[in-house]
């Protein structure tokens, strides 16, 4: 098996290591209680926008896509859920505290570099495949990660889901986020 088909495939469950290394340095403190929670929502609505244009297509297992997204967030980063995701992750290390906040902060950027890094190959390849031209050209105007300040000018007019599919879509995520939260708050008061 392609090790990138493997962090594609189980893309919700290989951050649980990290998110338990993050449980056990915890020490939250209020500043960074308050700083990581706005970060989380600013990383959840990233997300909750790209799903909104990407749809549901984005829970699946299998590489691929059924068209070629380039609309609303996908017009400045091509993989604003992943964006969304690294800065959640960071919000909840900053919300989490540690005795060593920066290396704790590397680590989770480390690990999402390297796990995003290998599943968008992946993505880009299989989307090549499929859109060819159309893609390659997506691809040279649009950044993978850094999203540029103006959106890139496309032909795709789709219409976002509504907030309410789209909150159902997401809830996964939404409560995954919210779990770790009040884990990280029920902890400290245990220590």
């Amino acid at each position: 098996m392609d090790i990138r088909n493997f962090f594609f495939k189980y893309r919700s469950y290989t951050p649980i290591p990290l998110a338990l290394i993050i449980l056990y340095y915890a020490r939250p403190e209020f500043p960074l209680l308050i700083g990581g929670l706005l970060v989380v929502a600013i990383g959840e609505s990233i997300r909750f926008n790209g799903v909104r244009y990407a749809g549901g297509i984005t829970r699946t297992t299998k590489v691929g896509a059924p068209s070629l997204c380039t609309a609303g967030p996908f017009a400045r980063v091509r993989n604003p859920l992943y964006l969304g995701n690294m800065i959640m992750y960071t919000g909840i290390v900053l919300f989490a505290g540690a005795p060593n906040l920066l290396a704790m902060l590397l680590l989770t950027w480390v690990f999402f570099s390297v796990q995003y890094g290998l599943i968008i190959s992946l993505e880009e390849e299989t989307l090549t495949e499929l859109f060819g031209d159309e893609y390659r050209t997506y691809r040279s105007n649009v950044p993978a990660l850094f999203p540029r300040l103006t959106p890139w000018p496309n032909s795709d007019r789709r219409t976002p889901m509504s907030i309410r599919k789209t909150f159902r879509t997401e809830k996964r995520t939404l409560q995954n986020a919210t779990l770790i939260l009040i884990i990280i708050i029920l902890r400290s008061f245990f220590n």
